[in-house]
């Protein structure tokens, strides 16, 4: 096995430029419009990736977080959910990579087939990064007024995370 993860971007690059001298088209300028076309894209969605993690880390350095815990604390202490849960649900809508880190940790602590461990799975599957969709599809496209798309994409999240809940729930409990 890898030995074909080593040689199958050789093939792949023999497969185009042999297809390409086949129907005689310039792969070199092919390949450097192509280029030139990806950094324009980069440059042009720059601004808002930058946007966008400049106001992640704020909202994160912040403590909305632990002032939203405290309110959810003790709904999920009566529905038997652990609040190692509680930070993934919250910055799953912000930002999917932060997410990931508390999912791995959930699994390095509880299990990939613990309770906890489900439940993580299930709400990383049935939500969505609705703030950073927004921040780079509607900024690179330069929509500026994004009208319901975020509250319809956090409330989307919402019913994703009590989705996942309940059947976690029914299923796993």
């Amino acid at each position: 096995m890898n030995f074909i993860s080593i040689i199958i971007i050789p093939i792949i690059v023999f497969i185009i430029v042999t297809y390409g001298a086949f129907k005689k088209i310039d792969i070199y300028n092919s390949f450097l419009n192509g280029a030139s076309n990806g950094l324009k894209t980069v440059f042009s969605i720059f601004p808002s990736i930058i946007a966008m993690i400049f106001a992640i880390n704020i909202f994160l350095d912040s403590g909305v977080i632990n002032l939203l815990l405290g309110w959810i604390t003790p709904l999920f202490n009566k529905l038997n959910i652990p609040q190692s849960i509680v930070p993934m649900m919250l910055l799953r809508p912000i930002s999917g990579n932060a997410s990931l880190v508390i999912v791995d940790q959930i699994f390095a602590s509880y299990g990939p087939d613990s309770f906890v461990g489900r439940l993580a799975s299930t709400i990383q599957g049935c939500t969505d990064t609705t703030i950073y969709v927004l921040a780079l599809y509607f900024g690179s496209v330069k929509i500026t007024k994004t009208r319901h798309a975020l509250y319809n994409g956090l409330f989307a999240d919402l019913i994703g995370i009590i989705t996942s809940i309940i059947v976690c729930l029914l299923f796993f409990s």
